[in-house]
């Protein structure tokens, strides 16, 4: 028996861990068209470079190896395979985009690389059945969606809703999520429905499409670019319905902006983080920590810019379960401390909290709804789920 024991104190490691590093890997859109969203991978290198600073995880320092996709899908999928198979990272991280995960859940489950805290509201990866390796982080789109849908049947169950979406996964999701809470009075209530491509770089006949239609709610269902396009061409063309905008779409520097701060007031969208622009939040310490992290680690970066505060959540979390992994670093052990957290993040606001379980791959599973008053988005509910 004493043979085949453990010697007290071992060390387990996959490729990526060592006594003095962990490896790990992200590709976000550091350059194109979806560059604003480049600042979310950035933030959390600078997180990272705080953990390190103080000594880093358990002794070990992270290599947070971070790679730009160009906002093109199949960069994301090529650079993924150089990090796992060249750069032998431990696990991937917080990479974006819902199209190149998709594509790349199949080869890095099959490999049994936990592909952790997805950038991407996609409802899909949480699907521990089948791809038990790959895990999203932030609420859904599908159940943000909901949120929104519920929101309307309550104030406003005669609205006639118009609906713009990208033709891609995480539009659809939008969409289905609206109808799974309208229910049978979806039919009744969408007068009008408007899909749009990537590469399509105006919306003006589509929002000229759902403006014609009398709608008087309207769901902008879309990202990055086209949701200042559609926030700034929707005044412009004198249509003021009640518009609700995604969560990840609500960076103040990034998207309203450019699209004219005026233009965006009476904006409905949702929210998981604690306000750090407004006084509201001003005594509190972990905010205060949010601010020191951004003077000191994150300074060129916009604090006006939400996606600095997302990239800090996620990688906070990634951190907490590299620590909880203790000295086995394998990638067996990644991922049951990834499916099994129960924790609080500061910047989050009271209420919600990050955790998962082997059958619920959902981080974060609360919203909270706010309204943009023209200077900074306000909050105005509980907290709901979907």
């Amino acid at each position: 028996m004493a043979a085949v024991a453990p010697a007290m104190g071992e060390k387990h490691y996959d490729p990526g861990a060592s006594d003095a590093e962990i490896k790990i890997g992200n590709v976000s859109p550091l350059t194109g068209w979806l560059s604003e969203y480049g600042a979310v991978g950035k933030a959390e290198a600078a997180y990272f470079q705080m953990v390190n600073d103080r000594g880093g995880i358990n002794g070990r320092k992270v290599n947070f190896i971070l790679r730009d996709s160009q906002s093109i899908i199949r960069n994301c999928v090529e650079l993924t395979h150089q990090l796992v198979e060249q750069d032998q990272v431990l696990l991937i991280f917080g990479s974006q985009g819902a199209a190149a995960n998709v594509a790349l859940r199949p080869y890095l489950n099959n490999l049994t690389v936990p592909q952790l805290f997805i950038a991407s509201p996609l409802s899909k990866f949480n699907d521990p059945a089948h791809f038990p390796w790959t895990m999203g982080f932030q609420t859904s789109a599908r159940t943000e969606a909901v949120i929104y849908g519920r929101y309307i049947l309550q104030n406003k169950p005669d609205a006639k809703i118009a609906v713009l979406y990208g033709d891609d996964e995480d539009g659809k999701d939008s969409v289905a999520g609206l109808h799974e809470a309208l229910g049978d009075k979806a039919t009744s209530m969408i007068v009008k429905e408007e899909s749009y491509e990537d590469f399509n770089p105006y919306l003006d006949d589509e929002l000229a499409d759902l403006k014609s239609s009398g709608a008087d709610t309207f769901l902008n269902f879309t990202t990055g670019k086209f949701s200042t396009q559609a926030i700034r061409k929707t005044y412009d063309m004198d249509w003021h319905p009640l518009q609700f905008l995604p969560n990840g779409s609500l960076s103040i520097s990034a998207f309203l902006d450019p699209a004219g701060l005026h233009k965006a007031q009476g904006i409905i969208t949702s929210a998981r983080s604690k306000g750090w622009l407004g006084n509201q939040y001003r005594g509190d310490e972990d905010v205060q920590a949010f601010l020191d992290w951004m003077s000191k680690y994150n300074p060129d970066a916009n604090i006006r810019d939400a996606n600095n505060v997302y990239g800090y959540e996620a990688a906070e979390t990634m951190t907490a379960v590299l620590k909880q992994c203790g000295d086995e670093l394998t990638r067996a052990n990644v991922l049951k401390q990834a499916t099994n957290l129960n924790m609080d993040i500061g910047m989050l606001l009271p209420g919600i909290k990050v955790s998962t379980s082997p059958t619920d791959y959902r981080p974060i599973k609360q919203l909270y709804l706010m309204r943009f008053d023209g200077h900074d988005w306000q909050k105005f509910s509980n907290v709901l789920s979907g």
